[in-house]
């Protein structure tokens, strides 16, 4: 990743880049650092400035073109000084930011900072969805994501004596699977049973991982399912029903650290998460687990070396 400059605070992002002119010429280092690339042909034979904007004109297509041209900036009014800042914004907040304070960070409405945030929800799928599957140190687990039965209407509410079954009543199951090399991936599942939890772990873990669960029954047939595609699959749990919660180098301590994460936005932060948008939070915050360890720079340019081929319309965003 290219860089015109250390910014590890808003403030120094402002003055790296205080005008669009800093913001495009940025922005083109990371999209073409080879030199530039009609985004409509490909071609990258004969680029033309346009003096008139920040803009070429390729000799192949004859078509005008800018450096937003298929990415999430396209059409958009807002100038890049306020995409960057929203980027380093939502990067920076372990927890996420809400539209609310984000309209006001950035002031702009709190449907335009909505829309923002979806925006760069797709861009944070995008950043989580390279690499493949995980063939290091596993975790998976379950968790379910609803609303705390004291802030439910007493006859939602979960009846004493339901147990962990009447708990789940209501809310949205997740699968998740963390590598213990730093990526993080996390589904919504119609239900944690055998199938739909060994499909998940079919997709993104490898044959040469080695898998730490809890035991949950949902995970008992997991070897079984590698076996058929003629893999041995390493697969370790931990009984937390006992209390045991770490035996040797198993546990899923990593993964709950991730839940906990994600619950703690959920309550304090966005305070709702609906199943039409649940991918898009899960992404975000998958997307913060996996930058933990970079520094304001580096995740403010991945997410902006991320942008092209990424389209979402308001239209799209809110249809059914």
């Amino acid at each position: 990743m290219q860089s015109l400059g250390k910014y590890n605070s808003l403030l120094a992002l402002l003055k790296a880049f205080p005008n669009e002119q800093t913001c495009v010429k940025h922005l083109e280092k990371l999209r073409w650092p080879s030199g530039i690339v009609c985004p409509l042909c490909g071609s990258a034979r004969l680029i033309y400035r346009v003096k008139r904007s920040h803009g070429y004109k390729c000799a192949d297509c004859r078509k005008p073109f800018s450096v937003r041209k298929g990415t999430i900036f396209e059409e958009s009014r807002l100038p890049l000084q306020t995409w960057f800042a929203a980027i380093w914004l939502v990067t920076s907040h372990r927890k996420g930011i809400p539209s609310t304070q984000l309209a006001r960070e950035l002031d702009v409405t709190q449907k335009t900072a909505w829309f923002i945030l979806g925006r760069l929800r797709e861009v944070a799928g995008a950043v989580t969805a390279v690499g493949g599957p995980m063939d290091g140190p596993c975790e998976a687990d379950e968790t379910y994501i609803g609303g705390k039965e004291k802030n439910k209407h007493a006859y939602k509410r979960v009846h004493q004596g339901e147990g962990r079954t009447g708990g789940q009543r209501g809310k949205i199951t997740v699968a998740g699977v963390l590598d213990r090399n730093g990526r993080v991936k996390a589904e919504k599942i119609a239900a944690a049973t055998k199938e739909f939890l060994g499909d998940f772990i079919a997709r993104h873990v490898g044959p040469n991982a080695k898998l730490f669960t809890d035991e949950h029954g949902g995970y008992a047939q997991i070897e079984k399912r590698y076996r058929e595609l003629e893999y041995e699959l390493e697969h370790r749990t931990v009984r937390h029903k006992i209390g045991q919660y770490v035996s040797g180098d198993c546990h899923t301590n990593g993964i709950e650290s991730f839940w906990a994460l994600l619950k703690r936005g959920h309550y304090g932060v966005f305070h709702h998460f609906s199943g039409k948008h649940l991918h898009r939070y899960l992404s975000e915050f998958e997307a913060r687990w996996a930058m933990q360890k970079f520094d304001g720079t580096n995740r403010v340019d991945l997410m902006l070396e991320s942008t092209p081929g990424l389209r979402l319309t308001y239209e799209s965003l809110i249809a059914n």
